[in-house]
């Protein structure tokens, strides 16, 4: 063999495992930065996401208290169906597996709950809706007004849920 290629070929064969090493580290230090950005954003879009989750939840839990309210108020207020349906609804917002992350069961629970409430505002006559938005709070209330004036006659429960969404 002539030194010449045997030159040659050592050359082509240094850059060839100078390409495959700045690859490789080039593949490692992207794994490395992958691995710990990967890990930030899944912990911001968790918070995001689970913080979006509690604040519906808090909703629903708002209006299973406003009317259980009226019906401490005025035990007949609603009917039996309604009644039970509220139940119903408390039950499931109760039961959410707040410490079960993995819980696979989860966007399940949510649209249960999300129809629940629905059948419940339909029976009462009303339109209210989570839109995940402060501002639908003074809307939502609006709307809860529109409830047959027996169910606010007694004067204690209105005012006191509009003092508290207007501070």
């Amino acid at each position: 063999m002539d030194p010449k290629s045997n030159n040659v070929n050592d050359f082509l064969e240094e850059s060839v495992l100078l390409d495959e090493s700045q690859y490789q580290q080039g593949f490692e230090d992207g794994y490395k930065d992958g691995l710990v950005s990967g890990k930030e954003e899944g912990r911001e879009v968790g918070l995001s996401a689970g913080f979006q989750v509690g604040e519906e939840l808090g909703f629903y839990q708002g209006c299973i208290h406003v009317w259980n309210s009226v019906m401490q108020i005025d035990p007949g207020a609603f009917t039996s169906r309604v009644r039970k349906n509220i139940e119903q609804l408390k039950t499931l917002v109760d039961g959410f597996p707040f410490m079960e992350p993995e819980n696979e069961n989860v966007q399940e629970l949510m649209e249960n709950i999300r129809l629940k409430f629905r059948l419940v505002c339909a029976n009462l006559q009303v339109r209210l809706e989570y839109e995940g938005q402060f501002s639908t709070l003074s809307k939502d209330a609006e709307d809860m007004q529109k409830l047959p004036s027996e169910y606010c006659e007694h004067g204690r429960i209105w005012p006191h849920f509009l003092y508290r969404l207007e501070n």
